[in-house]
């Protein structure tokens, strides 16, 4: 039998790789703190990664597989430096937040990393991605597949970037809704269950590299074409300019008080980014209408009028729309 070890497991994407693991027939263990339950089928040890035996009780056995997707630099490299030499492979979930520059559209896993920081400097969530990167290459060499995911979407997204415009165009029904202006904009998200499909797929066959796993680029303007109508929206969706939402502190990307997926302008790469790679390597992804609709049944059972993470609440957007119409 595959003894597979996830580091995490009880989160969404660490959830859904030892889920699949274990659907896979592999005996599964979780190392997570304990906050929530690990899946069906699979083990919990709990631990804490900022203690420094956090490891004792999973180092004394080989591991076929070992899944990472912590940001934590300092955390990843204790992982490697306790369990690396007890794992035939080791797969680190990392980031497309690596790469330095996002203005050149296409550019494939061979494109310039983000500079370390300086020692009196804090990494933003790219830099301590490329530290962590950086420690299981050192580690593990040959034995380590890096993966690299866009912007994962789709049912328990606990960010709320993407669930936010399906999940606005059903609450707003025949209202209008604002958006930003979508000319050169766009979105390149992946389906959380196929990445974590992918991820398995990988480990399994002990595959070494590193990959983008990114799902096809498409326009701004098409998101929200096919959220609207898998919303089943009436009303008008009604654009502002990038400079009359800035003035009004709506902010880009994600966040309170933001307009999700929506980048500032000179950013087509980040949007853009090769995928040749996972196509070679098998990676599936499902149509976008498909993931939305998953994600608008995620959204009705949390409740279309909640508070988030990411995006405007609705009586705010509602007093934005009355101030660009009126």
């Amino acid at each position: 039998m595959t003894d597979v070890l996830v580091l995490g497991g009880t989160g969404w994407l660490s959830g859904r790789i030892a889920e699949r693991w274990a659907v896979a027939g592999a005996a599964v263990t979780c190392l997570a703190r304990g906050g929530r339950e690990a899946p069906y089928g699979t083990t919990l040890v709990v631990a804490d990664r900022d203690d420094p035996g956090a490891y004792d009780a999973v180092d004394g056995r080989d591991w076929d597989e070992v899944v990472d997707i912590s940001s934590n630099p300092v955390h990843v490299a204790a992982a490697v430096t306790a369990l690396g030499e007890r794992a035939k492979h080791w797969t680190y979930i990392s980031t497309v937040s690596v790469y330095a520059a996002n203005d050149v559209p296409g550019a494939d896993e061979t494109a310039e990393l983000l500079a370390p920081t300086g020692p009196d400097e804090e990494d933003d969530y790219g830099q301590a991605k490329v530290r962590a990167e950086a420690s299981v290459r050192a580690a593990l060499g040959y034995r380590a597949a890096i993966v690299r995911p866009g912007l994962i979407v789709g049912p328990g997204d606990p960010t709320d970037r993407f669930g936010y415009w399906v999940g606005r165009l059903a609450l707003a029904a025949d209202g209008g809704v604002l958006v930003p202006d979508t000319t050169d904009r766009g979105a390149q998200v992946i389906d959380v269950d196929d990445l974590a499909e992918f991820v398995q797929a990988l480990g399994r066959e002990r595959w070494t590299g590193v990959v983008n796993a990114v799902g096809d680029p498409i326009e701004l303007a098409e998101v929200l074409r096919l959220a609207r109508e898998v919303a089943g929206h009436t009303g008008a969706l009604v654009p502002a300019s990038d400079e009359w939402l800035e003035a009004r502190d709506v902010s880009h990307w994600a966040g309170p008080r933001s307009l999700p997926l929506w980048l500032p302008v000179g950013m087509p790469g980040f949007w853009t980014r090769s995928h040749a790679a996972f196509r070679l390597l098998g990676g599936r992804l499902r149509p976008l209408r498909a993931t939305l609709e998953r994600t608008l049944a995620d959204e009705r059972t949390r409740g279309l009028d909640r508070d988030r993470r990411s995006g405007l609440t609705r009586s705010d957007e509602l007093a934005l729309l009355a101030e660009l119409e009126g």
